[in-house]
């Protein structure tokens, strides 16, 4: 298998012109409530962080963010020769905070990587939200536990005023935890005092049948459909045909399911598999060894995008359903750049209404038709 480009997304960002490092606090909070005006509003969970910080504030701090780096960015101006980085699973998260605060300043990194950057911090900050997922907010904790120095503090926040769940999950991690109470939520603290006795692993492997052929896939959270073939993937495999010779684009593969069955369906088949998530990628690298794949080429891109441009004969998806339509504006756009005159883009959808308008413009054939318990859209790229 040939990798595309490393899962690393990093840039270091400055302080506007006109803020001093050393200027009063209250211009630098002026300066970044200007910055932050133009972004999404801070979420609850992570505007905790913010104002409680200095019960646990330190000179190395990681965190992550539910918006676009807010607490990230106060805490490099509160003090700025402290070192902030700030962890993305979301390439396009990554990139708009970096836009946000591209004149802010100080030694502030924004990070998307498959895992949390190795290193000594002093705190681990980490916002989730009550609908947040189970696995992934344990391995958050545990790996945050784990990059802490001794003595270092780990502060959790979330939007639940009535949470029990990341109380026991901070009790299983040290022995003293402090919670501050929030009519908005909660904010938790604890200090490491050694290493944990035991290491959890959440990742998970399962197999699926593609005709003749059980293929094994490994998952990790925080990557779509972790531990089980979702069954909108079941149906675009069983809607997608593949001849001897085909180059496959897989928009937003995740853990890889598709790019892996239809790579192994025919001779000569190369599949371009795209995706957001630095750790979807890296389970589809794993899971392409798993299966003897090598004709699999993995692409970091917010936009879906994979660097070829109408060259492909096949282009297969199942958008999320979140964001308004917005990620499946950038799966049709990114099949119409890839795709040669004449090339198919296959859609897996419960709203095929929205695509059936959307691709006229810019292709025709379009057929919808039932799979399963949803609707697979297909459409050829206009002459």
């Amino acid at each position: 298998m040939t990798a595309g480009p490393p899962l690393i997304f990093l840039t270091t960002l400055r302080f506007p012109p006109y803020i001093h490092h050393n200027a009063p606090l209250t211009m630098k909070k002026r300066a970044f409530r200007s910055s932050e005006s133009r972004a999404l509003h801070t979420h609850r969970s992570e505007q905790m962080l913010i104002e409680h910080f200095a019960a646990f504030e330190g000179d190395r701090v990681l965190c992550t963010t539910q918006g676009r780096a807010q607490f990230a960015a106060v805490a490099t101006l509160r003090k700025p020769d402290r070192e902030v980085t700030c962890h993305f699973l979301d390439l396009f998260r990554c990139e708009e905070s970096q836009r946000l605060h591209g004149d802010c300043g100080g030694r502030l990194h924004l990070v998307c990587t498959a895992d949390f950057p190795e290193g000594d911090f002093d705190v681990v900050a980490l916002p989730f939200t009550k609908t947040g997922e189970s696995e992934l907010v344990r391995e958050f904790m545990q790996t945050g536990h784990r990059r802490l120095v001794e003595g270092g503090r780990l502060a959790v926040s979330t939007d639940n005023a009535d949470d029990s769940f990341f109380h026991e999950e901070m009790q299983k991690l040290f022995a003293k935890v402090t919670r501050i109470p929030d009519r908005r939520g909660v904010v938790y603290v604890g200090m490491k005092r050694g290493p944990l006795k035991r290491v959890r692993d959440f990742s998970s492997e399962f197999a699926f049948r593609d005709g003749e052929r059980l293929l094994k896939i490994a998952t990790r959270p925080g990557v779509f459909s972790h531990r089980k073939l979702d069954a909108g993937t079941r149906a675009l495999l069983e809607a997608v045909e593949i001849s001897p010779g085909m180059k496959v684009l897989d928009i937003g593969c995740g853990a890889g399911p598709v790019a892996v069955a239809l790579a192994t369906r025919a001779e000569g088949v190369s599949v371009e598999a795209v995706d957001a998530n630095p750790r979807a990628l890296a389970c589809t690298e794993r899971n392409c060894e798993f299966n003897g794949v090598t004709a699999v080429r993995t692409h970091l891109s917010a936009a879906g995008k994979c660097g070829v441009k109408g060259k492909l004969d096949l282009a297969a998806g199942n958008p999320p359903y979140f964001s308004h339509f917005r990620i499946a504006e950038l799966f049709v756009a990114s099949a119409h750049e890839a795709l040669k005159r004449g090339g198919r883009a296959v859609f897996v959808t419960k709203q095929p209404e929205w695509f059936e308008e959307h691709m006229t413009p810019r292709f025709t054939d379009i057929t919808t038709r039932p799979v399963r318990e949803y609707m697979v859209v297909s459409a050829l790229k206009a002459e």
